[in-house]
Order: structure tokens, then sequence, then C-alpha cells
């Protein structure tokens, strides 16, 4: 099974952003830092999600367990549903993306035990650079 430990961050809200995506795969570890431009904190948390599986589909993972320390946006792929309204082409993406994957699970971990993806989605921020930022 591989295991994919996702964070979205954001310096101000909305503000520069990042996603890490940390992935433990046969032995082997994947660490990925996207910056994403301007964008709100749960808008960085959807991409960062929307990114790794599209990473994982790319590679042909089979067996994923995703782990994110986002309870929003575990509750919304768990329920296939989003109170607010803003986020759900970005809840729909990602669930036509987890649909692609044989089997696909999520589980909300505390932040303590994502802390990889954390770091990494702290150092994409820093990678923004604003000149390169599309708004």
């Amino acid at each position: 099974m591989i295991e994919v430990y996702i964070d979205g961050a954001s310096a101000g809200n909305p503000g520069p952003s990042g996603a890490g995506i940390f992935i433990k795969a046969n032995g082997n570890v994947e660490r990925h830092s996207i910056p994403l431009g301007i964008m709100e904190n749960h808008e960085a948390e959807y991409h960062a999600l929307i990114k790794a599986l599209e990473i994982c589909i790319q590679k042909n993972y089979q067996t994923v367990s995703f782990r994110t320390d986002s309870q929003l946006v575990n509750a919304a792929m768990e329920k296939e549903f989003v109170k607010n309204k803003r986020y759900s082409p970005l809840l729909e993406q990602a669930l036509l993306l987890s649909k692609q994957l044989p089997l696909f699970f999520i589980k909300w971990v505390p932040s303590s035990e994502n802390k990889s993806a954390d770091d990494l989605a702290r150092a994409a921020i820093r990678k923004n650079n604003t000149k390169d930022i599309e708004q």
C-alpha cells in the first residue's frame, strides 16, 4: 500500500500558498513541494490533494492511503459533499481523480503526524515568486 501525506499552507488568508506531498512507496520516499500562487488555506489543502492524486495516477499506483490533517478535506471526501459551494469544483475534481485509483482511502491525522508534508508545503510557499504568480 502506498502512503501519501498531504498538506496545503498559506502565508496569509489569502496569501502565497504551497502544497506539500510526502509519499512512501514500495520502500522509497518521494517529496513534492509545489508552489500554488495566491489562495486561501482551504483551497491550498484541496490543491495538495488534487496534485497528489495526479501524481499517484501518473505513477500508476493501485492501492493508495492518503493522510491529511485537514478535517475539512477529509470530511468532504468521505461524504462527497462540501457545505461551502466555493470548494465544490475542487471537491468534484478530487473525487473524479480518486475514482481513477483502484483502491483509494483517506484518513484524518493530527498535525503532529503530518510534519513532513507540512514542511514541504511551507517550503513551497517560499518558492512562490510574486512575478510568476497568476491571480
